[in-house]
């Protein structure tokens, strides 16, 4: 049986690795909209999936405004594909 991967097993991870799944990018206040998580914990959410390449994320300005936006890389895609294929195999021993 493969282990969960322990950065994805984080519900604020993992509900921003499944948004970033179904979109090209996603803007820094999209994430905390749909994740209802506080700023400062997004931002170090963030922080951990690009230090591990899961994630890129490019800080801007739109006017004077600062825009941080965040996409999934290869890498995160594989991570996040891997780590749904383990919890179905947990799932799955549940039933049997």
């Amino acid at each position: 049986m493969r282990e969960l991967n322990p950065l994805l097993h984080s519900q604020l991870r993992l509900g921003v690795m499944s948004i970033l799944m179904n979109v090209e990018e996603a803007d820094f206040v999209y994430l905390k909209e749909k994740t209802e998580s506080t700023a400062g914990n997004l931002s170090v959410q963030l922080d951990k999936l690009s230090a591990a390449g899961y994630i890129s994320v490019k800080k801007g300005f739109v006017g004077k405004k600062t825009r941080t936006t965040a996409r999934i890389t290869e890498k995160g895609r594989n991570a996040f594909v891997e780590y749904v294929d383990a919890l179905k195999q947990y799932i799955s021993m549940q039933y049997k």
